[in-house]
């Protein structure tokens, strides 16, 4: 993959374990599953037996393409697009990002995609969001002033402190920690390396909604999610195997072929 920006040999190495909280309350307004490690498969049938519709919004604050050619290096089809119907007709969102937060909330509303998005939550439909995808998925940011998010999981966007040896932005590889089972982190080992680009990070207000960590002078949600909603803060595109094996778990997770 080393045709992709940023791609390099990840290092090597392992982080210590530590316990996480796997209890939580529920988000009214949203559709749950019973089952300890959720998938969409109860909740979109058997017509997701084989890849489902998947579309990646184009909201103008992205790397589309470059995700697109990552779903494309796992066998997936998935088309870009800044169409509400397309969204709104689609049976799994991808949700990408780059930048700031207020300004792809901005945009993701002025396009009129912030709705599709939601609703497809709501309706028990896989959605994943990447970068800041992640981000955009919960209440609000406190990047560059406070802006409300889409609300989807309960929690907000926070800036890393100044500490000594840490420098902000986070950028480069660093290693994932699962906190807990979930199908999105299948033949992902603890300790295997991400590539990250950010300043902010989540703080979920559910812990459960914790899949799994990374340290950068404290532990930050790498992967957070639940039910039909999941994401993730590192680049896959850029994250070479690590990066696809996360992608092609997603897709046969989102068709109903890994349910945990």
């Amino acid at each position: 993959m080393s045709d992709w920006p940023g791609s390099r040999p990840a290092p090597k190495g392992r982080l210590p374990r530590d316990d996480r909280p796997e209890t939580g309350d529920r988000r009214p307004g949203f559709k749950y599953s019973r089952s300890p490690v959720p998938g969409p498969r109860s909740l979109l049938k058997g017509f997701l037996v084989t890849q489902p519709k998947l579309v990646i919004v184009d909201y103008g604050v992205g790397n589309f393409r470059n995700v697109q050619k990552a779903f494309e290096a796992v066998g997936a089809a998935a088309e870009i697009t800044d169409s509400v119907q397309t969204v709104e007709a689609a049976e799994v969102v991808v949700l990408p990002g780059v930048g700031a937060f207020g300004d792809a909330m901005r945009h993701l509303r002025e396009r009129g995609l912030d709705q599709p998005v939601l609703a497809a939550a709501r309706a028990g439909k896989p959605v994943f969001g990447i970068c800041v995808g992640l981000q955009l998925l919960f209440e609000e940011s406190e990047e560059m002033g406070r802006h409300e998010g889409l609300g989807i999981l309960p929690g907000k966007i926070v800036r890393f402190p100044n500490r000594p040896g840490f420098v902000v932005p986070h950028m480069g590889w660093n290693q994932i920690e699962p906190a807990r089972p979930h199908p999105l982190l299948r033949r992902v080992n603890s300790g295997d390396f991400a590539y990250f680009a950010h300043s902010y990070y989540a703080v979920p207000a559910n812990p459960a909604d914790i899949i799994a960590c990374t340290d950068y002078g404290q532990l930050f949600p790498t992967v957070v999610g639940r039910d039909n909603v999941c994401a993730i803060q590192f680049h896959p595109e850029k994250s070479q195997q690590v990066g696809l094996q996360i992608l092609r778990n997603f897709v046969e997770w989102a068709g109903g072929g890994e349910e945990g």
